[in-house]
């Protein structure tokens, strides 16, 4: 009977996949219905989009101390400062929603720990004291002065020339002397190690490769990810056997990292994508820097089935609004393992210019 119950399942499952859907590519419209009542594939994804949105909104609206919002609109206050030709006014349409989210989460007591403070704190000064002469600004100019007023005299009492993070000049004299050779060769030294040593992976390294990710390009700077490293022995088992595709070599993982997005980082669904994709140039970075430090790792794919995520997000205790994004297996490369060559595609199949 179970037999019986399991092969009528497995043919209906394909009838929906392969037959029905096909009658409902039409419109958007059908598509919609389709994964409305007929495949519920996307429902984690919209659950998750929505409870970071709801969360963004919460932040935003009602408390006025969004941190992404700050982080955002920073950056867009920084690209208005080194525009040329420079208007003497602009973000107008978000300087106070900026301003209300600094006074509410500004605490000098983080700027040991986090340079970050730092930074929004001088990129508002240098906007208040050069733009020019504005009812709105003047009111919000006001504001921000008598709030950072006791960190500015502690300022004044620092070295005069310490570095504002502000627009600056880019010194091309001072670029790093890394030919492209040698980085070629870095790239090409890279491979996906599945045998490591048993061996344990320091903290402090793992902490140098996410300091270099993190100087990668973001949208808005706002870096919606986070690195979950996991070396305890009793979680790193339970952890390592989530994914797939680690069947053979999972045992001999010495530590795995779970790359995960923040949807609260957004106020629309347009912006859904984006965890992917700042995740992503960051993940490049990250294995690259591995290399540099005598580590290798290797990137394990993480589709979007369900009972993964389900799983993961259990043992993880991660919030709704959380999605993992790539799981990594990271350690010192054993010298006796071997490493798929994996020849990739031509230049010519994988480049056109205009």
């Amino acid at each position: 009977m179970k037999k019986i119950l399991v092969k009528l399942y497995l043919g209906f499952q394909f009838f929906i996949d392969n037959v029905l859907s096909r009658y409902f590519v039409a419109t958007p419209f059908f598509s919609s219905i389709y994964y409305l009542f007929f495949n519920r594939k996307f429902s984690r994804e919209q659950y998750s989009v929505l409870k970071g949105k709801v969360r963004h909104i919460k932040e935003l609206k009602i408390r006025k101390a969004n941190i992404y919002t700050l982080i955002r609109n920073t950056h867009r206050i920084e690209k208005g400062l080194l525009m040329r030709p420079r208007r003497d006014i602009f973000a107008l349409d978000y300087i106070e929603e900026t301003v209300d989210a600094f006074l509410n989460i500004w605490d000098p007591s983080k700027l040991d720990e986090d340079k970050q403070y730092k930074w929004f704190f001088d990129v508002l000064n240098e906007y208040f004291q050069s733009s020019g002469r504005h009812p709105l600004i003047d009111e919000l100019s006001e504001r921000f002065f008598n709030k950072v007023s006791k960190y500015m005299e502690i300022e004044k009492e620092m070295v005069q020339d310490s570095q504002k993070l502000i627009p600056y000049y880019r010194s091309l004299e001072e670029n790093p002397i890394i030919s492209f050779d040698s980085f070629y060769k870095l790239t090409r030294h890279r491979r996906s190690v599945r045998w490591f040593e048993d061996k344990k992976v320091p903290h402090d390294l793992i902490d140098k490769a996410i300091s270099a990710a993190c100087q990668s390009p973001s949208a808005c700077n706002r870096q919606p990810f986070e690195y979950r490293i996991i070396d305890e022995p009793i979680l790193l088992k339970q952890v390592a056997n989530i994914p797939g595709g680690v069947k053979g070599y999972v045992d001999g993982i010495p530590m795995m990292v779970v790359v995960l997005g923040n949807l609260d980082a957004y106020f629309d669904e347009r912006d859904r994508h984006v965890i992917y994709i700042d995740a992503s140039l960051a993940n490049m970075t990250f294995m690259l820097a591995l290399e540099t430090l005598g580590l290798s790792s290797c990137a394990i794919n993480w589709p979007d089935v369900e009972r993964l995520e389900k799983k993961m997000e259990k043992i993880l205790q991660l919030e709704k609004y959380q999605r993992p994004i790539m799981c990594m297996a990271v350690g010192y490369p054993d010298r006796n393992g071997k490493v798929a060559y994996s020849e990739k595609r031509s230049l010519n199949n994988i480049r056109r210019y205009n």
